[in-house]
C-alpha cells in the first residue's frame, strides 16, 4: 500500500505543478498551491499511518512465532536435560561432556532458529512475493519480468555463501573451543604448570592454538567482506533494471513517473524475502542435523530402569548372590561370581589391592549399572524392583572422586536434604552437625565466610581431604539408612581418620555401613571384611579372624604397619 500511495502521491503532485505553472501568477495559484501542500501532508500522513500499521502487525507476528520458539526451546532443553538424569553412567562413559552440552545448547539453538526465524521469513516470503508480484504486473508484465531477474541470482549466491560461511563458522566454533579447553585446563592445572616449570610450553601451545583461530577467523571476515559489495550490486542492478527500462517506458509515455518509484519499492520489498531464502533453507538444514543428533540421545534407551517398589524405610540387609559384572568392550569380568551377605545394622568392610573390583562393588549396590549375572537383594527385593529415586533417597554414598558444587559449603553439605520440609535455622544446625561429625567443621569456621564460604570450581579451593569430608558430611545429612563410604578417607590423616570413624559408627547405629579402602586401619573395626582379589573374594571375616589366617589380610596389615613406621 505505501508504494501505491507514494505512486498517487509523485503522479497527482507532477499534474498539479503541470497546471500551477501554466497560472502561475493568477490568484488562483494561491490557492492551487495550498491544494497541493495539503495533499502531500495526506500522503504523508497515510504513508507514516501504513507504516505504523506494518510495524503493529510485525510486532504481532514476531510475539506470536520469536516467542513460540524461544518456548519451544525452553522445554526441548528441559526434556533433554532431564533424560540425561535417568541415562545410565555407561552412557556417560560412552560420550563426552563437551558432546552433550553441544547438544542442548547448541544443537537446540540451531532448531529455534528453524521454528522461529526460518518459518517466520517462509510465510512472509510467500504472502509479500505473492502481492508484489500481483501488484507489479498489474502496472506492467515486461517491467516486472526484467526487474525480478537479477533476484533469483541473489537468492543463490546467498545460498552457497551461507554453505561457506557455515563451513568456516564450524571451523571458528571448533578451534574456539579447543582453545577455550585449553585455557580452561591451564588454568584448572597452574599448579602442575608452576610445579614442573612448563609455562613457557603452555603459552607456546596457547599461541599456537590461538594462531589457527585466527586464521580460520580472518578467513570466515573476507567471506563476509565480499558478501556485503555481492549483495549490494545485485540489489542495485534491479534498481538500474527498473529506472533504465522503466525510463524508457515512461518516454514512450507507458508508464509515469509514479510507476518507476512504485517498482523501486516493490523491489526493495523484496529484496529481503528473497535474499533470506538462501539464508533459510541453510537453516533448515542445519536444523534437520542437529535434530537428528538431539534425537539420537533423546531416543536411547537408559539401561537402568527403575522398578515401582518404593518403600518408606529400608532395613539394610544387602545380599551379592553368584554377582558378576563387566565393563561393556572388556574381556574380562571385574566382578566374578560374587557371594557375601551383610546382616541388617552391622557394617562391612571391602579390601584389596588396586584394580581388584572394590569401587565396582559399590556402584552394583547403588545400581549404577546392573550384574550381567547372578542377583542383589536389599531387604530380600532385588535391585531392580527398586524405584530409582526412592532407592537412592535411603542409600548415602561418599565416592572415591569428591565432587562439590561450585556453591557455599553449606549448601554442599545440605545438597542431598533440601527435598525436606525443614527450617532454614533447622537445616543450618544439621549441616553443622553433620560437619563435626566429618570433622572438617573447625577447618570451615577458620575460613573468612564460615559455612558461607563459596568453594571453587570442583571445590578447587579446598584440600583434597577437606573436600573428602565435605563430601562425607553430605552423605550424613540425608540421613541413610545404609552409607557406602568408597574410599573416602584416603587423604586425612590418621588421628582425623579415627576421629571420623568414631562419629560415623555412633551416627549410624543400628544402621548399616558399608566401608571400602585399601587401607587396613580405614576397616579394621568393621563387623564383617572382605578381601577381594581379581574380582573375586579371597578371604572373608572378621578383622582378627583374618589376622590369625594369615593371608592376604594379614599381608597387606603387615606391609601397611611397615609403610606408617616408615
Amino acid at each position: 500500500m505505501p508504494a501505491k500511495l507514494i505512486r498517487n502521491a509523485i503522479d497527482t503532485t507532477r499534474e498539479f505543478i503541470g497546471v500551477y505553472q501554466q497560472i502561475k501568477g493568477y490568484e488562483a495559484a494561491g490557492s492551487l498551491f495550498s491544494i497541493i501542500t495539503f495533499n502531500l501532508l495526506v500522503f504523508a500522513g497515510l504513508v507514516l499511518v501504513m507504516a505504523l500499521l506494518k510495524g503493529f502487525f510485525m510486532f504481532l507476528m514476531r510475539q506470536t512465532i520469536i516467542i513460540v520458539s524461544r518456548y519451544i526451546e525452553y522445554d526441548l532443553k528441559n526434556e533433554i536435560f532431564n533424560h540425561y538424569q535417568q541415562l545410565d553412567a555407561q552412557f556417560y562413559a560412552r560420550n563426552s561432556t563437551g558432546d552433550l552440552m553441544n547438544r542442548i545448547s547448541e544443537d537446540v539453538s540451531r532448531v529455534r532458529m528453524y521454528v522461529g526465524p526460518a518459518i517466520m521469513y517462509t510465510v512472509n516470503l510467500i504472502v509479500m512475493f505473492v502481492l508484489v508480484i500481483y501488484a507489479m504486473v498489474q502496472v506492467d508484465l515486461k517491467l516486472t519480468i526484467l526487474t525480478l531477474l537479477p533476484l533469483p541470482l541473489l537468492s543463490l549466491l546467498i545460498y552457497r555463501v551461507e554453505e561457506i560461511i557455515n563451513r568456516k563458522s564450524e571451523l571458528v566454533q571448533r578451534q574456539l573451543s579447543t582453545v577455550s579447553t585449553l585455557a580452561q585446563e591451564s588454568f584448572s592445572g597452574i599448579r602442575v604448570l608452576k610445579a614442573f616449570a612448563r609455562e613457557p610450553y603452555a603459552g607456546n601451545h596457547f599461541a599456537e592454538q590461538s594462531e589457527q583461530y585466527a586464521k580460520h577467523a580472518l578467513s570466515l571476515v573476507k567471506v563476509n567482506a565480499l558478501f556485503q559489495p555481492a549483495l549490494l550490486l545485485l540489489v542495485g542492478l534491479s534498481t538500474v533494471i527498473t529506472v533504465s527500462v522503466g525510463g524508457v517506458e515512461v518516454i514512450n509515455g507507458r508508464l509515469t513517473i509514479g510507476n518507476i518509484a512504485e517498482f523501486i519499492i516493490y523491489v526493495n520489498m523484496l529484496t529481503w524475502p528473497v535474499a533470506s531464502l538462501g539464508w533459510v533453507v541453510s537453516l533448515v538444514q542445519r536444523a534437520a542435523a542437529s535434530q537428528e543428533r538431539i534425537n539420537e540421545f533423546l531416543h536411547t534407551e537408559p539401561a537402568i530402569k527403575g522398578g515401582s517398589y518404593k518403600p518408606e524405610n529400608i532395613k539394610g540387609a544387602i545380599s551379592f548372590n553368584n554377582v558378576s559384572f563387566r565393563y561393556p568392550g572388556a574381556d574380562l569380568n571385574v566382578i566374578d561370581g560374587i557371594t557375601f551377605t551383610v546382616p541388617p545394622g552391622t557394617s562391612l568392610a571391602i579390601t584389596g589391592r588396586t584394580g581388584s573390583g572394590k569401587s565396582t562393588i559399590a556402584g552394583l549396590m547403588t545400581r549404577l549399572f546392573d550384574p550381567i549375572k547372578g542377583q542383589i537383594t536389599i531387604d530380600g527385593h532385588d535391585l531392580r524392583t527398586y524405584d530409582s529415586n526412592c532407592l537412592h533417597t535411603h542409600i548415602g554414598v561418599v565416592p572415591q572422586d569428591s565432587f562439590l558444587f561450585s556453591d557455599t559449603i553449606e549448601n554442599n553439605i545440605a545438597f542431598g536434604n533440601l527435598n525436606r520440609n525443614i527450617t532454614d535455622t533447622e537445616l543450618k544446625n544439621e549441616a553443622a552437625h553433620a560437619a563435626r561429625m566429618a570433622a572438617v567443621y573447625d577447618n570451615i569456621m577458620e575460613l573468612p565466610l564460615g559455612m558461607q564460604t563459596r568453594v571453587g570450581e570442583r571445590g578447587i579451593t579446598l584440600s583434597g581431604g577437606q573436600k573428602q569430608r565435605v563430601s562425607i558430611a553430605r552423605a550424613l545429612m540425608l540421613k541413610p539408612d545404609i552409607l557406602i563410604l568408597d574410599d573416602s578417607l584416603s587423604a586425612v590423616d590418621t588421628q582425623t581418620e579415627e576421629s571420623i570413624i568414631r562419629n560415623i559408627r555412633r551416627e549410624m547405629q543400628g544402621k548399616t555401613t558399608v566401608w571400602i579402602s585399601h587401607r587396613v586401619s580405614s576397616i579394621s573395626h568393621a563387623d564383617h571384611i572382605l578381601v577381594i582379589e581379581n574380582g573375586t573374594v579371597a578371604e572373608a571375616g572378621s578383622h582378627e579372624a583374618l589376622l590369625e589366617k594369615d593371608g592376604l589380610y594379614a599381608e597387606l596389615y603387615r606391609q601397611q604397619a611397615v609403610s606408617d613406621q616408615v
